[in-house]
């Protein structure tokens, strides 16, 4: 008999592991414990399946070749046997066997193991709040958590009340296109505030309001207000109340550990299953992987919990190696997440620039919006891309990106650069394939790179969105410069009673126009023609001048 490996876990970590397992020793004998009855399915599809664009929940349980991933498939394709509706209760490391429980007809069991993998995944936040159990409260995180949203909003349920403006609350803003209200509410003050800088949380939420989702931040549920056991609204902890008729609760998860711990298998600082690079327990015949354990953060060699399908994919052909006498090492992360709200893509990759400082950085950001494609090529769609460096070592940190156009192919070549340790340099000299319908001649990333190589060198002074807005609502005496032409202010005004217009045709022979012992602040579209003034004025001798870093395409408050 081959060698025994039982993964607990049938969600992504799990079948992956079993599949490389397979390829390496066609003679292991592999089990698979599940608690639920669906195996290696495409959980980050659920809001596009609540949404319509995928119509038949089955699509995600598929692969691409349209098969059901059930436990005859595993069986017949990978030889590997599946123990549906079975939950592990005890990890017996001194016998190395599993106690499980066969939740249909109540059976307790032990089922040995010479390798033991434990993917037991995370499960949804439960926070503690009267009403919580009311009829039409819902999570999202398994496929009959999406039919059950499915079915309600099928069945009439049109005010929508998401709770929680993290990753999933994201997605599903735009699942219900035909909701009558959807509203988001935030105890933080910003929406996706552990993933994106300040300015452009604002910009994500400017977007929202677009499309008629409320959003209201700095609050928490006070309590969830039902009718005869159903849910018809919520009251906040400032005493504000909403109607709701489906609310979905996503505040985020937390790593299924009780097996681990109860087993004395080591917890890390993240209070996720603490693993060596080989993705090893302490006991060397237990490994663990996917949403259940913590990561290195490449950049600063600190152990995080960021749980993506992507990295438990990833670990399940690490600990496929090594338990079939393999030496696969798992490096870490960079945290690049990505996702996309109604028409916007949006994501992250390495440090925000508030993470780098507390890091004990000096970031230097630049803000470039740009069209995905050359603008004159039909379907060229904006996107805002932001990248941080170190201003010392010139070294790539993170960038963010959001926007309609396709922005996250500029992410993942950043994500690529931070891998391999780069710097602005290596970015702006990057080789990137250009014709006008999939790039423009200098692409974002290297516009950007220029940018940051600008300011580091002192040919570029900018200001941010945010030290602008601190100065406009304070009583300085400054001048915001406005070099666009009339047309474009005409349909995009900037008012403030210290703004000047002069279109960048005319300024180098309107200078004595511009008071020089005021500080000048130059802005237009994208950035582009504010930086040009910035380099005329200071060519004539004005030393007080910054650009708006991305000017007005990335500008994210409201002037009246």
């Amino acid at each position: 008999m081959g060698n025994k490996i039982v993964i607990i876990g049938g969600a992504a970590l799990g079948p992956k592991t079993a599949a490389r397992v397979r390829r390496r020793d066609p003679d292991a004998e592999i089990t698979i414990i599940e608690r639920n009855d669906v195996y290696s399915y495409a959980s980050c599809g659920t809001p596009f399946y609540i949404e319509g664009l995928i119509q038949d929940h089955k699509t995600l349980l598929r692969n691409n070749l349209g098969q059901i991933r059930d436990e005859t498939f595993f069986k017949s394709q990978k030889d590997v046997k599946i123990y549906g509706r079975t939950e592990a209760i005890k990890i017996n490391r001194a016998w190395r066997t599993v106690t499980v429980k066969d939740l249909d007809k109540g059976w307790i069991y032990d089922i040995p193991y010479n390798k033991l993998v434990l993917g037991m995944g995370a499960s949804p936040v439960q926070p503690s709040i009267e009403g919580i159990n009311l009829k039409g409260v819902h999570r999202l995180h398994t496929i009959s958590d999406a039919i059950s949203i499915k079915n309600a909003v099928n069945d009439g349920a049109e005010k929508i009340v998401i709770v929680g403006a993290g990753l999933i609350g994201m997605e599903l803003c735009g699942a219900f296109p035909k909701a009558s209200s959807i509203t988001i509410i935030e105890m933080m003050n910003f929406v996706m505030p552990n993933l994106l800088d300040p300015e452009f949380s604002l910009l994500l939420q400017n977007y929202l309001k677009t499309k008629n989702i409320q959003v209201i931040l700095g609050t928490k549920v006070q309590k969830i207000l039902g009718k005869d056991g159903k849910v018809i609204g919520l009251e906040t902890s400032n005493g504000v109340s909403y109607p709701a008729d489906l609310i979905i609760i996503a505040v985020g998860v937390r790593p299924n550990t009780s097996l681990a711990t109860e087993a004395g298998l080591d917890i890390g600082v993240t209070k996720a299953i603490k693993v060596n690079e080989f993705m090893q327990t302490n006991d060397p015949d237990i490994y663990a992987g996917g949403d259940c354990v913590e990561n290195t953060h490449l950049l600063i060699n600190k152990k995080v919990y960021i749980p993506l399908g992507s990295t438990a994919n990833k670990h399940g052909r690490v600990i496929g190696d090594n338990i079939t006498g393999g030496s696969t090492k798992f490096p870490g992360i960079l945290g690049t997440t990505v996702f996309k709200v109604a028409e916007f893509n949006a994501g992250k990759t390495g440090l925000s620039e508030e993470e780098a400082k507390k890091e004990g950085f000096t970031p230097v950001s630049a803000i470039a919006p740009r069209t995905d494609i050359s603008d004159y090529y039909p379907g060229a769609k904006m996107f805002i891309l932001k990248l941080i460096a170190d201003k010392a070592s010139k070294k790539i940190l993170g960038a963010q990106v959001i926007g309609a156009g396709e922005g996250i192919k500029r992410l993942d070549v950043i994500a690529t650069i931070l891998s391999c340790s780069g710097t602005v340099d290596d970015v702006a000299n990057l080789d990137l394939g250009y014709a006008p319908p999939y790039s423009t001649a200098i692409d974002a990333v290297i516009h950007a790179a220029n940018i940051i190589r600008n300011k580091i060198e002192g040919l570029a002074n900018g200001i941010t969105a945010n030290e602008l807005w601190q100065k406009i609502q304070s009583m300085d005496d400054f001048i915001i410069l406005d070099v666009r032409t009339v047309s474009e202010i005409k349909n995009q005004p900037f008012i403030d009673n210290r703004l000047q217009h002069i279109p960048l045709e005319e300024l180098r022979y309107r200078l004595r126009e511009v008071n020089k012992n005021k500080e000048i602040f130059t802005i237009c579209k994208t950035s582009v023609r504010a930086y040009e003034a910035e380099r005329i004025l200071r060519g004539a001798g004005y030393n007080k001048v910054k650009f708006l870093d991305g000017s007005l395409t990335a500008w994210p408050y409201q002037i009246n």
